[in-house]
């Protein structure tokens, strides 16, 4: 319920009203703007709210519970305070909204319509249309940790504790000749990394058009960068970027390009919908790998009749060494293999069953 101030009702009562709507938006840069469908701007609460923007409402869409209550404000792009290259930059996206109902003859009488975060906008040459949210649709957003593969911290944070400023993860370039688009272009000064290192990372501008804002990188090859969005201003040849490496947040990844799975924040051994539906196969090893994300041997070697253990397994540098510390083979070091098995041409060695062995890193 809402208590009207004084006069207010008084002035409904009279039939013949001066009312219009005010709109407070605070974007995500906390820059506060006010907007009005009278004709003249009004001021209230240290805002002045812009009149002639062109600014429309929709119905009020309310319900009882927890219902997320919604209505749209369609606008024109027509206020040097409103404008596409603010709403391309995303500043506007979730900014906090309050709608007022004023009496413009007497500001002090006015009341809150409706609270609630800006929702998609779409927009077009002219004009915008940006969806408002009741608070209620916070209720929808996830809280807490999931309980998931993947990893929930994000990269360089206290709880991954990445340094995103090590020049492993870290590189500097400019924008090439003739660059394909404002989301698409050739890159000089990153060649050095491979390729893919910086997919999923992020991209900061430190010159032209765009500088001081970012954008996700979708794809990154040789030479060259795809953005999953187009920038909001010109991207030009000789423009300078940051970009810092991409985490797709599995357990291999944080093993093996960052070196970090002590402080992986997902439950990579969890079991997928398909564990409830399995059974021993006896083609298979049978012993629990194909559950887990990778497929590590247990610390008994498994099955019988296993080849002998040949030359040093070489699987590459992020698996660490074996060491059998008894049966046929004792303190034979070699890579950590990654199917589960062991085998080599070499005669170092049988291998049998039940035979043990520690793994260090």
């Amino acid at each position: 319920m809402k208590t009207l101030p004084t006069g207010m009702q008084a002035h409904l009562d009279t039939g013949a009203t001066t009312l219009c709507r005010c709109w407070q938006i605070t974007r995500s840069d906390n820059v506060t703007y006010g907007f009005t469908d009278h004709d003249e701007d009004l001021a209230f609460n240290s805002i002045t709210f812009e009149a002639a923007t062109g600014f429309t409402a929709t119905a009020v869409d309310s319900s009882l519970g927890l219902n997320v209550d919604n209505l749209d404000v369609i606008g024109a792009l027509n206020s040097s305070r409103l404008n596409d290259d603010d709403l391309a930059r995303g500043l506007y996206d979730n900014a906090a909204i309050t709608i007022w109902y004023v009496n413009w003859k007497d500001v002090s009488q006015r009341i809150i319509l409706r609270m609630g975060n800006l929702g998609e906008v779409s927009r077009g040459p002219t004009a915008f249309s940006a969806e408002v949210r009741g608070l209620a649709h916070n209720l929808n957003q996830v809280g807490g940790r999931v309980f998931q593969r993947v990893c929930d911290a994000t990269l360089g944070d206290a709880r991954c504790g990445v340094n995103l400023d090590s020049a492993t993860y870290k590189g500097s370039g400019t924008v090439a000749a003739n660059p394909d688009s404002n989301r698409s272009f050739f890159v000089n000064g990153i060649g050095s990394f491979a390729n893919g290192w910086f997919s999923r990372g992020k991209l900061t501008w430190t010159s032209g058009a765009n500088v001081g804002r970012a954008m996700e990188i979708k794809i990154h090859s040789p030479g060259h960068i795809q953005l999953w969005l187009p920038m909001a201003d010109d991207v030009a040849a000789g423009d300078g970027f940051d970009v810092v490496a991409g985490c797709e947040k599995s357990f291999t990844i944080c093993r093996q390009k960052f070196s970090n799975s002590e402080n992986f924040r997902g439950f990579p051994h969890m079991p997928g919908n398909d564990y409830v539906t399995s059974y021993p196969n006896s083609d298979s090893a049978n012993q629990g790998g194909s559950n887990r994300e990778e497929n590590r041997p247990p610390g008994t070697v498994p099955g019988t009749g296993m080849p002998p253990l040949g030359s040093p397994i070489d699987t590459g540098p992020f698996f660490p060494d074996i060491d059998v510390q008894s049966g046929a083979v004792n303190t034979v070091a070699g890579d950590l293999p990654d199917t589960g098995s062991f085998g080599g041409a070499g005669n170092v060695g049988g291998i049998g069953p039940d035979d043990t062995f520690k793994v260090a890193r």
